[in-house]
């Protein structure tokens, strides 16, 4: 019964074109493997994701790699600045590269 409800009413709102500018509209879905999740969890879980809710797990993970990208960039920026320094200074220390 409520299935047959549900679909009377999507048919309705296609027939009214409520569907026709939707985001994506015509583009092929994006489905997650989620494969790896328990059948009785994938529901909870891709409506958390669509959300925006991530578990702390992967929030903690997305700092991380956030720390790590920073570090190797103010490593890069200090190394440039360093053979900058040395080259404006006249000599060729270690790490000049020119």
């Amino acid at each position: 019964m409520l299935d047959f409800i549900a679909e009377q009413r999507i048919a309705e709102a296609i027939a009214n074109g409520d569907f026709d500018d939707l985001p994506g509209s015509g583009k092929p879905l994006e489905l997650d493997d989620d494969s790896l999740l328990p059948e009785e969890l994938r529901l909870a879980y891709r409506i958390l994701k669509n959300a925006g809710f991530v578990p702390p797990e992967i929030e903690s993970l997305k700092g991380s790699k956030a720390e790590r990208k920073l570090v190797l960039l103010r490593a890069r920026i200090e190394a440039r600045y360093y053979d900058k320094v040395i080259a404006r200074m006249g000599g060729r220390g270690p790490r000049a590269r020119r």
